[in-house]
């Protein structure tokens, strides 16, 4: 479907050429101030064409609010968002090659076989332009979060095919991550991911990342990567178990992204090759005197609920599957052929989808907080006198992370 959410709802909607893309955003508390300004900054950093790293198509993708605010403050009705396809290029796909060949590793099969009709040209709604209206709700969402409860959230490319990070990997066996990557989750910054055309925040790994895209580019072919994101000042308490955990629904938003192929939190899949006495996080009480954990290989969130600590995790990108280079595949009545694209892309996504990474977690959190904040409401009306009866290890301790 193309809705997410429960509590705070996006739809999206329009396909790669058609007139416009965007959103309805159900669920947006009232009274937040918000403009058009909001919005755009997350939107010009995904938009196409910002360098030679990224596709040539020339897109302002210029955000216009249609519903839901009045004098620069939202009513809590349904927002609407739209952003208008200008440099749109059917004729690119009108080739009658094309028309015969589903592209290799698109969506031109599947959406065929499941519909019966396909879009003619850029995908359709597989197209990565159908993210515009997750960054726009995901920016709303985020605008919330800043202002009333301090949430940041900052991804940052942490590989280019072979080329990574050199903080990602511990050289201690018994540590999954290494201290500096973890200094790095708590200091980074979107102005210092920026000063980077390629969004990595270390500029020695960022040039051998440019020269491996480059690389890719120069022989008409494709690079895959990983993004990385860190969300800081979450609330205690956020998660729904058993089937709507944090990290699960953190793992939906990021895998619904085009051209995702994995999913790890915390210290992931590195994770398994400690042991659990090396592993596990124990509790310290901090400086406020609230309880906190002395290491955070859980990435902030333990039984699918958020610890106070900060979230991270990683997502990994596929080369795109758009290259222009010919391809032998078979034509949709299964005789040979050869495919040749010739439409515009990227030869690597990860500069670009650090925002969509960004604003996916902005969804999730969102809808986590307002739903926590349902039960807070409901749970309010509840008889203390009950709940006093309850022995200590059933109810929260006097303690300031209570």
């Amino acid at each position: 479907m193309s809705s997410f959410g429960t509590y705070y709802r996006v739809s999206t909607f329009g396909e790669s050429h058609c007139k416009a893309v965007g959103c309805i955003v159900d669920g947006v508390p009232p009274g937040l101030a918000v403009s058009e300004a909001d919005i755009q900054r997350q939107l010009t950093r995904r938009r196409p064409g910002q360098s030679a790293l990224t596709t040539p198509r020339d897109e302002k993708d210029k955000v216009e609010i249609l519903s839901g605010t009045e004098r620069g403050v939202t009513l809590g009705t349904p927002m609407g968002m739209m952003v208008r396809n200008q440099d749109q290029r059917p004729h690119d796909y009108t080739d009658e090659n094309l028309d015969a060949i589903p592209r290799p590793s698109h969506a031109d099969y599947t959406y065929l076989q499941k519909y019966g009709v396909k879009a003619s040209s850029g995908g359709g709604r597989s197209s990565a332009r159908e993210t515009i209206g997750r960054v726009a709700a995901g920016a709303l969402a985020e605008k919330y979060l800043g202002d009333v409860l301090g949430v940041e959230i900052v991804a940052f490319v942490s590989s280019v095919g072979q080329v990574q990070l050199p903080a990602f990997q511990s050289d201690n066996e018994e540590e999954p991550l290494s201290q500096e990557y973890l200094d790095l989750l708590n200091t980074v910054t979107r102005e210092q991911v920026d000063k980077e055309n390629i969004r990595c925040p270390n500029p020695a790994v960022a040039d051998k990342m440019r020269e491996r895209l480059m690389a890719a580019k120069e022989k008409s072919d494709s690079i895959g990567g990983t993004v990385t994101c860190v969300i800081r000042h979450v609330p205690i308490g956020l998660g729904e178990p058993s089937f709507d955990k944090f990290e699960a629904k953190l793992a939906h938003a990021m895998l619904s992204i085009p051209a995702t192929k994995g999913f790890e939190i915390g210290s992931g899949f590195r994770g398994t090759c400690v042991p659990g006495s090396k592993h596990n996080d124990p509790f310290v009480k901090k400086a406020d005197g609230s309880l906190g954990t002395s290491t955070n290989w859980s990435g902030g969130i333990q039984g699918g609920i958020s610890n106070g600590e900060n979230i991270y995790f990683r997502v990994a990108f596929k080369p795109p599957a758009t290259i222009s280079q010919e391809q032998q595949t078979a034509r949709y009545d299964g005789e040979p052929g050869v495919l040749e694209n010739r439409g515009r892309h990227d030869p690597c996504v990860v500069p670009r989808a650090v925002p969509i990474v960004e604003s996916m977690a902005a969804l999730v959190v969102m809808d986590m907080y307002l739903g926590q904040c349902a039960r807070d409401k409901a749970a309010s009306g509840i008889n203390p006198a009950a709940v006093a009866a309850l022995p200590k290890s059933m109810k929260k301790h006097d303690h300031p992370s209570a």
